[in-house]
């Protein structure tokens, strides 16, 4: 399992000096097509993008990415906290903050 970033290309940079290959930069045009294209990718098994460019997504397409098990979307750019917690617990069957 890998790691995808789809973002801006100032967005994805920290992310490639890191080390993740799938690391798409993309214009706000480009971000739905690639989204796409990265959910069908098997090998991608958490999708990480920023808040901004999960909210221009269409209606249909944010829906799908929200309840992908497969991969896990984390967003980046707003308090989401809880929303990771239970995407978490969605993947891995396990709630990790629990004491």
């Amino acid at each position: 399992m890998e790691i995808g970033v789809i973002g801006s290309e100032d967005f994805v940079l920290g992310f490639r000096l890191t080390g993740i290959r799938k690391a798409y930069g993309a214009s706000k045009e480009e971000i739905e097509p690639t989204v796409k294209e990265v959910l069908d990718d098997r090998d991608v098994g958490i999708l990480v993008m920023h808040s901004d460019n999960v909210k221009d997504l269409s209606p249909l397409l944010r829906k799908r990415l929200r309840g992908s098990v497969e991969p896990v979307l984390v967003t980046i750019g707003e308090k989401e906290e809880t929303e990771l917690r239970d995407k978490v617990r969605r993947a891995m069957g396990v709630d990790l903050w629990k004491k």
